[in-house]
C-alpha cells in the first residue's frame, strides 16, 4: 500500500502518543490503586503497555510500519529500508507524539500537565539493561518480520511485557519514550540527568542488533551453516 508521507508521519505521531499515554497512564493508575505495592503497580504498567503495543502495531503497521521508536527507525535506516529524509521525519514525529502522550495521560488523571521527573535511574546496570532491552527488541522485530510477519504485533508486545521484568531498567528501549518520560514525575518517570545514559545505551543496542541481524539473517551465511551441519556424503 502506497501511503502518503503525511499519513505515515501522522501514524507515527499518533501511535507513539497512544503508547506513552498507555505507559504513563497505567503507571499512574497502578500506583494509585496498588496501596504502596510496587510489584502490583509495575504489573499493571506492564500489562497495559504490552497490550497497547499489540493493538497499536496492528492498526498503524500498514500505514507507517508502526516504528514508534527512533531506535527502530535508525535500525531500518542502517538497513536502507527507509530513507534519511523520511527517517528524520519519523523521529521528529515520534518524539513530538511521545511528549503529547505524556501530557494527555497527566490530563486524564488530573495531574499537573507539565512536570519534570525526579526519579533517578543511574548506574552501569541501568545502562547495560537498556542495551540488552533494545538489542533484544530489535532482534525480535527483525526476526518477526522475516519469519513470522503475521505475528509481529504479538511478539513485540510479549517481548516488551517480559523485558519490563527481566531488565533492571524496566525496558524503555526507546529514545522517544525515554525523553518523554523525563516529563512525568509519576511511577514511570526518569530524571532528565539519567536520560543520556539510557539513550546512549539504546543507540549501542541498535548498532549491535544491526550487526547481529546482518550476519544471522544473511542467506549465504545460513546456507553455509546448513552445509557445515550436514554430514559429509
Amino acid at each position: 500500500m502506497n501511503v502518503p508521507v503525511s499519513r505515515r508521519l501522522a501514524s507515527e505521531a499518533l501511535g507513539t502518543a497512544f503508547l506513552l499515554a498507555a505507559v504513563v497512564g497505567s503507571g499512574i493508575m497502578g500506583e494509585r490503586l496498588a496501596a504502596g505495592n510496587v510489584a502490583i503497580a509495575l504489573l499493571a504498567n506492564t500489562v497495559a503497555t504490552g497490550a497497547a503495543l499489540v493493538v497499536l502495531i496492528s492498526i498503524f503497521g500498514p500505514l507507517s510500519g508502526a516504528h514508534f521508536n527512533p531506535a527502530v527507525t535508525i535500525f531500518f535506516g542502517l538497513r536502507r529500508e527507509i530513507g534519511l529524509s523520511l527517517a528524520t521525519g519519523y523521529i521528529v514525529a515520534q518524539i513530538a507524539g511521545a511528549v503529547v502522550g505524556v501530557y494527555a495521560a497527566h490530563a486524564m488523571f488530573a495531574a499537573p500537565v507539565f512536570e519534570i521527573s525526579e526519579k533517578v535511574r543511574d548506574g552501569a546496570s541501568q545502562g547495560f539493561s537498556e542495551f540488552v532491552a533494545t538489542f533484544g527488541l530489535l532482534l525480535t522485530i527483525a526476526g518477526a518480520i522475516r519469519f513470522r510477519p503475521d505475528q509481529t504485533p504479538a511478539l513485540v508486545g510479549l517481548y516488551i511485557t517480559s523485558a519490563y521484568w527481566f531488565t533492571a531498567s524496566t525496558s524503555f528501549a526507546n529514545p522517544a519514550v525515554t525523553i518523554a518520560r523525563s516529563l512525568t514525575d509519576s511511577f514511570s518517570g526518569i530524571a532528565p540527568h539519567s536520560v543520556p545514559l539510557f539513550v546512549a545505551a539504546q543507540l549501542v543496542g541498535v548498532l549491535a542488533a544491526y550487526s547481529a541481524c546482518g550476519w544471522m539473517h544473511d542467506p549465504a551465511a545460513r546456507t553455509r551453516a546448513r552445509e557445515a551441519a550436514s554430514p559429509a556424503e
